[in-house]
C-alpha cells in the first residue's frame, strides 16, 4: 500500500527516496553546474501563468505541452541525444542551453498569454541577466526563439479554443436515463467539449483508444458500482473511513501543480541535467495532454450521466437544464434506490462521466514516470490536498512504491470523493496506460 501522510508539513527527501533509481538513458543525470535548474524555475512560472490563466486542468495542459515542446526541441537543438518534437531547430556549438530554455518558455508564454505579459517580462529579464553576456547566451538565445516559433507554427488551427474556459457545441444524445445532465453546483455550462477534438501530440487521432460503452443500467455491474458509490462517496452518512475521506480529499488538488511539482522535485532530488529536466517536463504534459484529449473525446462521445444525477433524480436544474425533463430519470433498475438530496464529497465537475479524467491521466503519469525513471520501484512522493490546510494546499504527501499504487489508489479516491463509479475510473486508467505507452514508443526517443 501506499504510505499517506495527510497532514504532514515537513516533506520526505527525495534524494533519499529515490536513491535506488537506474540511469535513465542518454545524457548525464548529474546536472553539470550547481547554479538553478533553468528548466526548473521556467517549469513554475509556466505553472503559475496557465493555472493563474483560469484554464480548466484539461484545457490547461494544453499550454503547459505549449511550453514544454519548445523548452524541449530547444534543449535538444544544443545537447542532442533524443530525437526532437518538430524538426528543424538547429544551434551552433557551444550555444548557451540555459539562455535557450529561457527564451523559449517566454516566448511561447507571451505568445499564448499576452496579458501576463506585465509578470512574465521582468523574470525573463532577470534569467537573461544571469546568463553571462556573448556569442554563447545570444546563440542559445537565437535557439530558443527558433523552437517557441516552430512549436506555435505547428499547433496553429490544433482546435484549441479561446477564450479560457470557452464551451462549444457537441452532439448530444436523446434524453433518458443514464445520459448526462447539468450537476450542481452550480449547474455550469458543458465544461471544454472542444479539448475531445484538439489534434494530439502523439496520438494518431483523439478517438485512437476510445473504450467500449459503460455497463447497461440493467447489469449487475452498474448495480455494484451505483450502491458503492451511493454507500461511500456521500457528503455525510457516508460509510467512508476518516482516512478515506483524506485520500478522496488529497486527488482534488489542482493535477497541473500537482504533477508538475513531481517534475521538480524529481529534477531537485536527482539533481537531472537540463537535458533531462527538458525531457521528463516535455513527458509529463505532453502526454498528459494527449490522455486529456482522448479521455474527453470519450467523456463527450458516450455522455454518460454522474453519480449525483443517477442517485439523485431531483438535483437537476429546477428550471431546467436543456438536456431532458425536471425532475431527471430514475435508472429502471429494481436493484438500485434513488435517494433524494444525496450529494458527492467534491463538487461534481461539469463535463460527463465515462471515463474518468483523473484516472486517465494519473494513470499516464504512472507510465511516464516509471519509464522516465526506468523502474516499477520508483517510491514516488506526490502532494495533495490536505483539508486541514487552506483553499488550494498541497502540503499532504503520499509516497507510491509502484505504478500500480498509484493506479489503483485514484480509483478508489474518485469513488470515495463522489465523482466516479468504480467503473468509469478504471476505464480511465487503461486509456490513460494505452495512450502513454503509444506517446513513449513514438517520441522521446535516443538519437539515431
Amino acid at each position: 500500500m501506499s504510505r499517506n501522510r495527510f497532514g504532514q508539513r515537513g516533506l520526505v527527501a527525495l534524494a533519499g527516496l529515490l536513491a535506488a533509481v537506474v540511469s535513465i538513458g542518454p545524457g548525464s543525470r548529474i546536472a553539470a553546474a550547481a547554479t538553478p535548474n533553468a528548466v526548473a524555475q521556467w517549469n513554475k512560472i509556466a505553472e503559475d501563468a496557465v493555472v493563474g490563466s483560469g484554464a480548466f486542468q484539461n484545457e490547461g495542459l494544453l499550454y503547459m505541452a505549449y511550453v514544454s515542446a519548445a523548452v524541449y526541441d530547444a534543449v535538444v537543438a544544443i545537447e542532442g541525444g533524443y530525437q526532437p518534437y518538430g524538426p528543424g531547430v538547429t544551434a551552433p556549438a557551444g550555444a548557451s542551453v540555459d539562455a535557450a530554455v529561457v527564451e523559449a518558455a517566454y516566448r511561447t508564454l507571451v505568445n499564448y498569454f499576452p496579458t501576463q505579459a506585465g509578470l512574465l517580462d521582468p523574470l525573463y529579464t532577470q534569467a537573461l541577466a544571469a546568463i553571462p553576456d556573448g556569442q554563447a547566451k545570444d546563440d542559445g538565445r537565437l535557439a530558443g526563439l527558433a523552437a517557441a516559433d516552430l512549436i506555435i507554427a505547428l499547433r496553429i488551427n490544433d482546435g484549441r479554443m479561446t477564450p479560457i474556459g470557452i464551451t462549444s457545441p457537441f452532439p448530444t444524445l436523446a434524453p433518458g436515463p443514464g445520459v448526462w445532465r447539468l450537476t450542481p453546483p452550480p449547474f455550469a455550462a458543458p465544461q471544454t467539449p472542444w479539448v475531445g477534438q484538439v489534434a494530439p501530440f502523439f496520438l494518431d487521432s483523439p478517438d485512437q483508444f476510445l473504450p467500449d460503452p459503460p455497463p447497461s443500467l440493467a447489469s449487475a455491474e452498474w448495480t455494484e458500482a451505483f450502491n458503492e458509490i451511493k454507500l461511500y462517496g456521500a457528503a455525510t452518512g457516508s460509510a467512508r473511513t476518516p482516512d478515506e475521506t483524506a485520500i478522496a480529499l488529497f486527488w482534488t488538488a489542482n493535477a497541473i501543480r500537482q504533477y508538475n511539482r513531481v517534475v521538480r522535485d524529481l529534477i531537485d532530488g536527482l539533481g537531472l541535467s537540463t537535458l533531462e529536466s527538458a525531457r521528463l517536463q516535455a513527458m509529463v504534459n505532453m502526454i498528459g495532454a494527449d490522455a486529456q484529449i482522448a479521455v474527453m473525446n470519450a467523456k463527450y462521445h458516450f455522455l454518460f450521466w454522474r453519480p449525483v444525477t443517477a442517485i439523485d433524480p431531483t438535483s437537476v436544474k429546477a428550471s431546467g437544464d436543456g438536456f431532458g425533463p425536471v425532475p431527471g430519470y430514475d435508472d429502471g433498475n429494481p436493484a438500485t434506490a434513488e435517494e433524494a438530496g444525496w450529494r458527492p464529497l467534491a463538487t461534481t465537475p461539469n463535463h460527463p462521466e465515462y471515463p474518468a479524467a483523473h484516472g486517465s491521466l494519473t494513470s499516464a503519469m504512472a507510465e511516464v514516470l516509471s519509464t522516465f525513471l526506468d523502474t516499477n520501484h520508483f517510491n514516488l512522493l506526490i502532494r495533495g490536498f490536505d483539508p486541514a490546510g487552506g483553499a488550494g494546499n498541497m502540503n499532504a504527501v503520499q509516497v507510491f512504491s509502484m505504478p500500480g499504487e498509484l493506479r489503483n489508489q485514484i480509483i478508489d479516491a474518485r469513488m470515495w470523493a463522489g465523482l466516479h463509479y468504480r467503473f468509469s475510473t478504471v476505464a480511465g486508467v487503461v486509456l490513460g496506460r494505452k495512450v502513454a505507452k503509444h506517446a513513449l514508443r513514438v517520441g522521446f526517443q535516443p538519437a539515431q
